[in-house]
């Protein structure tokens, strides 16, 4: 019975069960949802890392990637229509293949996301100091980075309604600064002299500008090694996974079985395009080693690259499109995080406090508190490669368990051929393999700490019940 109430949307009187939050959000609101949490750091900041692994094929890599996500987009869309809670692969680990490995997918993706917010955190105070022109310690920065997350947090506490019409305005800044660097970008010119006025004239030379020096670059990712092509993949795939928190809050979303599927195919349909226009217009403007000098050296590559060829109010225009764009992104992990880490508190895997929300159905609040204080804690890091790098691999581990899951759905359940999903957990698992091998070995000792703790917390509740 229960089941049935949580596929068609709720009780048959309308009503939300006790413990539960409320079916809140339509198809509009869940395609606000998926692009706020995908457009932000992966566009402003990835790219550039991307491409200084494997050069100008890091268009391709965005291509390999999209396919790679729509695959494992469709596997989430299915199960969560089928299962509509809050907790994605968490939820459906738990239902389709054992407790453990529902466990390890929640595990991931809370190390994971956790570490993409905190990217997104620094990346905001970085746009906004070099906006400013201002040369400070790494110390602001970081303080800077806290002090988002703290109001952001207070935000999230005031429920998802809230919360979306924020994530609306956000997402629409965004999308017209993108649109603004792709014209600044095909359209606009600078000389040596331009990149040098801007303080990165050094650099400029280096990398051999293509817009200054009027040479073509080649696509060509055996140039940069076929490791390095498939590492870039990897990291591109990370860009595009925040159609997943539309699988993650099911169990706020209206008529789930239809919204879903339709809200995550649209998210990524739409992202691949900007994301494809966007890496183009840049290799075409400053070359993919230009990208990638850039991303290392100023920490807002599009915001400076859009202001020397175009002229400073420009340039503002960009950077205040990528602080918006990293603010949604920071905002849709406090909400998908802690709806993961409330179905968590739910089965007893983490302390059982998680799993309780507001009185009136709208906010698991010690689930958002909590996920805060794990991704402040992050911010204190700062280093913003390995974050993302940590992120790539623990994500594609995630996505893995979740087309293992969609495997396991019935023929009644399945919207879409199973090949979907094998292509997807052979995507997944083949380019976690490409990623550095230290970040690797990280990630599996954090499984395994991580299944020894839910160990003896499972111990410690039998022994309390005893």
């Amino acid at each position: 019975m229960a089941e049935a109430q949580q596929k068609s949307g709720g009780t048959s009187r309308g009503t939300t069960p006790r413990g539960t939050l409320k079916r809140q959000v339509g198809i509009g609101g869940a395609v606000v949802l998926g692009l706020g949490s995908i457009l932000g750091t992966g566009v402003f900041v990835s790219i550039g890392i991307a491409a200084g692994v494997t050069g100008p094929s890091v268009v391709l890599a965005v291509g390999v990637a999209a396919l790679v996500a729509v695959c494992n987009g469709l596997s989430s869309a299915q199960l969560a229509a089928n299962h509509p809670v809050a907790g994605g692969t968490y939820a459906y680990g738990y239902r389709y293949l054992t407790p453990e490995l529902g466990f390890t997918a929640g595990w991931l993706f809370l190390a994971a996301k956790s570490a993409s917010a905190a990217t997104a955190a620094l990346a905001v105070a970085g746009y906004g100091l070099v906006m400013l022109g201002m040369d400070v310690g790494p110390w602001v920065q970081t303080g800077i980075g806290l002090a988002v997350v703290l109001g952001l947090t207070v935000l999230v506490l005031g429920g998802l309604r809230r919360s979306n019409v924020l994530n609306a305005v956000l997402v629409a800044v965004t999308l017209g600064a993108l649109g603004v660097f792709v014209g600044v970008a095909v359209l606009g010119e600078a000389s040596l002299a331009d990149w040098s006025a801007r303080g990165v004239g050094d650099t400029a030379d280096a990398v051999d500008l293509p817009g200054a020096l009027g040479e073509g670059h080649r696509a060509d990712f055996l140039l940069f090694g076929v490791s390095g092509f498939f590492e870039a993949c990897a990291l591109m795939f990370v860009a595009y996974t925040g159609y997943g928190r539309v699988a993650t809050l099911g169990e706020e979303i209206a008529e789930p079985r239809k919204n879903i599927p339709r809200a995550v195919i649209a998210t990524l349909v739409v992202t691949a395009v900007v994301y494809l226009v966007v890496t183009a217009a840049a290799v075409h403007a400053v070359g993919a080693a230009g990208l990638a000098m850039f991303t290392s050296v100023v920490s807002a590559p599009l915001e400076v690259i859009t202001e020397v060829m175009g002229g400073p109010v420009w340039g503002t225009v960009v950077g205040i499109g990528a602080i918006t764009a990293m603010l949604g992104v920071i905002l849709n992990l406090l909400l998908g995080l802690s709806r993961v880490l409330l179905a968590m508190g739910r089965e007893g895997d983490v302390p059982r406090v998680f799993g309780k929300v507001n009185a009136s159905g709208t906010t698991p609040v010690p689930a958002v508190l909590g996920v805060a204080v794990i991704i402040a804690g992050l911010v204190l890091i700062g280093d913003v490669k390995t974050t993302w790098s940590f992120s790539a691999f623990t994500v594609l581990l995630y996505y893995g368990l979740t087309n293992w899951a969609a495997l396991k759905l019935s023929d009644e359940e399945r919207f879409y051929p199973r090949w979907v999903s094998v292509a997807g957990l052979i995507g997944c698992v083949g380019l976690a393999w490409w990623v550095d091998w230290r970040v690797l070995i990280a990630g599996v000792v954090l499984i395994a700490v991580a299944l020894g703790l839910r160990a003896g917390l499972r111990r410690e509740a039998v022994s309390d019940e005893s």
